[in-house]
């Protein structure tokens, strides 16, 4: 099945980017990354080679068995059902369904609307405000849901899909000074999740990409 090893297209900030890799770290696929510079010329300038790759010129893209693949759940997705082990989804339907839930609650229901491409809509001095509220009324939701679904992480004591969605929009939390304590299952849920190597290693301090100053 596997033809060479596969390529993400990645940007170290973007967290639909650090979703797929926390799912490559946890699933032990060895892989080669391909910086995508998003923030160029002031603009969002893609190479032709990019844009045929991936047409919303958007990352992360993944290269694997002979395809591409855009959209990082659509990749985790893939991942999931070629290399099972470690499970993201829960067997069982009803968990499975939460996990899906809250990974699209945070990548269709927050993310997007704190995404730079919207901020540079909004001119530079709405920027702050409106990236706050759009993470503080998703959390305000999350927070309650977690309160019912989690264990050790988001959907009981397993990492799941939720959580390599969660991590990386509590980092754009803190990048945009939201406030975190009104969320105490999210804090201490992404505390947890923290200490996992794979979290680590995937890390935005710790990309090829990483302007010098941002490593860790």
């Amino acid at each position: 099945m596997q033809v060479g090893k596969p390529i993400l297209y990645s940007y170290f900030r973007s967290s639909c980017s650090w979703r797929v890799r926390i799912a490559l770290a946890l699933k032990s696929i060895d892989y080669e990354t391909v910086p995508v510079n998003l923030i160029k010329d002031g603009g969002q300038q893609f190479s032709k080679e990019f844009q045929a790759l991936n047409p919303m010129k958007q990352v992360p893209a993944l290269k694997i068995d002979g395809i591409t693949i855009g959209q990082s759940l659509a990749i985790i997705e893939y991942l999931e059902e070629t290399r099972p082990t470690p499970r993201l989804l829960p067997q069982d339907p009803k968990k499975r369904v939460l996990v899906r839930m809250i990974s699209d609650l945070i990548a269709g229901g927050i993310q997007p609307l704190q995404n730079l491409s919207i901020l540079k809509q909004v001119g530079q001095e709405n920027q702050l405000a409106w990236a706050q509220k759009a993470i503080s009324s998703g959390f305000n939701a999350l927070e309650q849901i977690l309160q019912s679904t989690a264990g050790k992480y988001c959907v009981g004591d397993e990492v799941s899909m939720a959580d390599l969605c969660l991590v990386p929009q509590v980092a754009n939390a803190e990048r945009y000074k939201v406030d975190l304590t009104p969320y105490p299952t999210i804090s201490r849920i992404n505390k947890a999740l923290l200490a996992l190597e794979a979290f680590q290693v995937s890390h935005p301090c710790r990309q090829p990409d990483t302007p010098p100053e941002l490593r860790a």
